[in-house]
């Protein structure tokens, strides 16, 4: 059955050419029909909107069937698109033949036109055109698919801060280009005091509000080329880049702090007040070198373990 849906256009700078073209596709029941008089005005149309098959003479003025055909597999990468090309030549012989399809051309059609196979092969460079953007777009779609998957896997679903999966990735990264280039390197490790009793006291609905909120706080308190993470439960982590190693500033952590300190925090179980430790390691580039993600880590949590012991709601470095 044809499909008469098939955007089709039709390249020729002679116009009786052109005219018994369109004739044949009419006769056929091809509607979506635009012409053009050379290979430039065919780009002009194509790069408009893309089309299913272009029919085109093999020898025009300026620009021949083959350029022309390469110029379209150009626009086709670029549009990941795919056009069925079929030129129309007087010329003979096998070789002739072989390159055209070399240089990507689908199908030819000897002149003068039979109505009956233009209408077929049309038919069959549709199909092809079809089945290359149905693979094209599937492809697409499964691309999309797995970007979603791999940020579902790196994302808190809660917070829409990366995980812990994501910070390992991205302190990786960063300890190489900061071992390499210079600079230094601030873990923060930030866990909610007593949040636990939020929890009991209020439920998980009320615990997941503060978490959320606390999740905000820290990405308006630090700098945007920072990373704020969710690493689990009522733990976050802050990774911090200083290109001058001399020039760390312990006062960061300090205003970290207050800013999740600064007011309660407005829950369906009215405002609560929380508070949280930090505890924080600094590496510099000459330093990380026998350093690993999971050292870096252990340094944090001893920091934090003893803002904790000493009495919480505190910064320890």
């Amino acid at each position: 059955m044809i499909n008469n849906d098939l955007s089709i256009v039709v390249v020729d700078d002679m116009p009786l050419g052109r005219e018994a073209v369109c004739v044949a596709l009419a006769n056929s029941g091809y509607r979506d029909v635009r012409t053009a008089s050379s290979a430039g005005e065919a780009l002009t149309l194509l790069a408009h909107r893309p089309a299913d098959v272009v029919l085109a003479d093999w020898v025009m003025p300026e620009m021949d069937g083959l350029e022309l055909t390469n110029h379209i597999r150009q626009q086709d990468e670029a549009g990941n698109h795919y056009t069925s090309v079929i030129l129309f030549t007087a010329k003979e012989g096998v070789e002739n033949l072989v390159l055209a399809f070399e240089r990507g051309v689908d199908d030819y059609l000897t002149k003068p036109v039979n109505e009956r196979e233009l209408a077929a092969r049309v038919h069959a460079a549709g199909r092809i055109a079809a089945l290359q953007n149905t693979l094209f777009e599937t492809a697409q779609n499964l691309s999309a698919h797995n970007r979603r998957l791999e940020e579902m896997a790196t994302t808190d679903p809660l917070t829409g801060l990366g995980n812990r999966r994501y910070m390992r990735t991205h302190l990786e990264a960063l300890m190489l280009e900061t071992a390499t280039r210079g600079g230094a390197i601030y873990l923060a490790i930030a866990d909610i005091d007593h949040f636990k009793t939020v929890n009991d006291s209020h439920g998980h609905a009320v615990g997941d509000e503060v978490l959320v909120a606390v999740a905000n706080r820290l990405r308006r308190a630090v700098r945007p080329t920072d990373v704020v993470v969710r690493m689990g439960g009522e733990e976050f982590a802050v990774i911090m880049y200083c290109a001058d190693a001399n020039q760390s500033n312990p006062a960061l952590f300090e205003r970290i702090l207050r800013a999740i300190n600064q007011r309660p925090i407005k829950t369906a179980a009215g405002n609560l007040s929380v508070t949280a430790s930090l505890g924080v390691c600094f590496y510099s580039g000459a330093e990380l070198g026998p350093q690993s993600v999971e050292a870096i880590l252990e340094c944090a949590d001893i920091k934090l373990y003893q803002a904790k012991e000493g009495g919480r709601n505190q910064v320890v470095f």
